[in-house]
């Protein structure tokens, strides 16, 4: 396994990546539709789905169906994957909006019902705030999606949150008690606080460093997040709309194990790239204790001449 500052001393010398799914994997890159590859997980062997499916606006990944039937085949893939996820474990469903005709359909609650009917509980709606995305004339542009985080609670109402492992910096470190037994102790938490469930992380764009040919993908620094604080080392986390891979790629720098599926050829290639770039270290990725940029007041970008 690797790390974002290169490769773990206790990874294995041999890695392997199949194309169908063997439990002996490290990581399934399933070339197809995911309900075949859904078909061939074993009962409650996913620690973590976490997936952004197509929003059925017509990208090139997808074929533009009626709405009742996109939510329909959606219903489908939720199913078979809370089928898959073991007890105690967790769906982080990110999406954003369908728009016809200048309206905007809300993906995030029509999905809702799906997971609450199987009888998920809700943890947080992650509100995902990005800077960059298309210009709209005719309503206010849209700067964030949304990430619905259910669990499927073991018997005792029980799931795994590890909130150490994506703490974020205090605003105020040096704050301290100023009354009580711990007057004048420093009063924040020094491995860091919540990030809380809004999350500034800037989405993929062209000058971005994890920029491959696919026109929607997502941030590996948002799947880290995730995995981080939802499973354990050698858990089983899938994506079952992978795109070009970042959520196996994410997966395995941290040491987990990853299945996803993806219906386009190319992306399949390149997130076997990625994924090998994840082993070996040397998976591009903007760094996650890098600043959100903001332009100096002196850049010609800033003034009008």
């Amino acid at each position: 396994m690797a790390s974002r500052n290169g490769t773990d001393k206790n990874a294995r010398s041999a890695f392997l990546v199949g194309e169908h799914w063997s439990a002996k994997n490290d990581v399934t890159l399933f070339a197809g539709d995911c309900r075949e590859l859904l078909a061939r997980l074993p009962a409650r062997s996913v620690q973590l789905v976490v997936t952004s499916p197509p929003y059925n606006i017509g990208k090139t990944y997808e074929r533009r169906v009626s709405l009742p039937d996109y939510l329909q085949r959606e219903r489908e893939v939720i199913n078979l994957c809370v089928d898959k996820l073991r007890a105690g474990g967790s769906i982080c469903w990110q999406i954003g909006n369908h728009v016809a005709e200048g309206e905007i359909f809300p993906l995030d609650t029509l999905l809702y019902p799906y997971f609450k009917e199987r009888g998920l509980h809700l943890r947080n709606r992650i509100i995902w705030h990005f800077e960059h995305g298309l210009h709209c004339s005719r309503r206010f542009s849209g700067r964030y999606e949304t990430i619905l985080w259910f669990t499927k609670d073991d018997a005792a109402g029980q799931y795994y949150f590890d909130l150490d492992p994506v703490r974020v910096p205090q605003k105020y470190p040096g704050k301290r008690h100023f009354k009580g037994p711990h007057k004048g102790e420093y009063s924040a938490n020094p491995l860091g606080k919540n990030p809380g469930d809004v999350w500034i992380i800037p989405n993929v764009k062209h000058n971005h460093p994890e920029k491959t040919v696919h026109p929607c993908q997502f941030p590996v620094e948002l799947v880290e997040r995730l995995v981080l604080a939802l499973t354990r080392r050698g858990d089983l986390v899938l994506d079952p709309y992978m795109g070009v891979g970042t959520t196996p790629a994410a997966a395995v720098v941290h040491g987990r194990r990853a299945a996803g599926a993806e219906i386009v050829p190319e992306y399949v290639k390149i997130a076997r790239e990625r994924v090998a770039q994840a082993v070996s270290g040397t998976l591009p990725a903007r760094p996650r204790s890098r600043p959100v940029y903001v332009p100096s007041p002196n850049s010609p970008l800033v003034k009008r001449s």
